[in-house]
């Protein structure tokens, strides 16, 4: 994790059913500044534990799941009292799983292939964008 010590991260979780993917996910996000990846899971009952025992901020998921389905999961996810922003990163990209994902009540949908940048890049503007938000209640920063 990189953030400083009166910065309370942005707590991130992963859910993919391959684990090679989860730990590149892992490496990528993790190295940003103001980011803890907080758990890690692949499939979706062991998600919704995870997510909940963690307070994550922000869960990034696949579709495809070794239980259950990221459709799913993101359905109980929105009828869940804990706000968490859901971002979808998978390799079933076309607009039909893309519409089933933000009707369901993921915020993004990435390109795990070609978009895997920008999902960083999201992550990274999400959580800089609650540091600003800390810093305008506290008024000031102290580093």
């Amino acid at each position: 994790m990189n953030s400083s010590p009166s910065q309370q991260p942005l707590r991130v979780f992963l859910v993919d059913d391959a684990i090679p993917i989860r730990q590149r996910m892992a490496a990528r996000f993790g190295a940003i500044d103001g980011v803890e990846i907080v758990g890690e899971a692949e499939e979706s009952g062991a998600a919704i534990t995870g997510i909940d025992t963690t307070r994550a901020d922000v869960v990034v998921l696949d579709l495809r799941l070794t239980v259950g389905t990221g459709i799913e999961l993101l359905a109980s996810l929105a009828k869940s009292m804990s706000p968490v922003i859901t971002i979808v990163l998978t390799n079933h990209s076309n607009a039909e799983f893309r519409r089933a994902c933000l009707a369901s009540g993921a915020q993004y949908f990435f390109d795990k292939t070609s978009e895997f940048d920008l999902a960083c890049n999201t992550i990274k503007r999400i959580a800089h964008e609650r540091y600003a938000r800390g810093l305008n209640y506290t008024g000031a920063h102290h580093v």
